[in-house]
């Protein structure tokens, strides 16, 4: 039995949004270089134990942002290949 994922509600294939196109622009969706930069900047300093604090309040917010986008991509992922084998 799988889980209950607040994703499979949310990515409800059959919600107008989720056309190809959309998928897709999730799929592209990214952080800037600047942002990266700042991310390995704060998970050098994580694993050093020098974070200040308002480092780890923003570095665990890039943290569960990644998580979330990662979640979301893979969904739009699924959802495209599903798309792609029902036509």
């Amino acid at each position: 039995m799988n889980a209950f994922s607040p994703l499979d509600r949310l990515f409800d294939p059959s919600h107008p949004a989720f056309t190809p196109d959309g998928l897709q622009a999730i799929l592209s969706m990214g952080c800037t270089e600047a942002e990266q930069t700042e991310m390995q900047v704060f998970a050098t300093k994580a694993n050093e134990g020098t974070l200040s604090p308002d480092e780890r309040r923003k570095y665990e917010a890039w943290v569960r942002a990644g998580t979330v986008m990662s979640m979301l991509k893979a969904k739009a992922r699924l959802l495209l290949k599903q798309t792609a084998q029902a036509t």
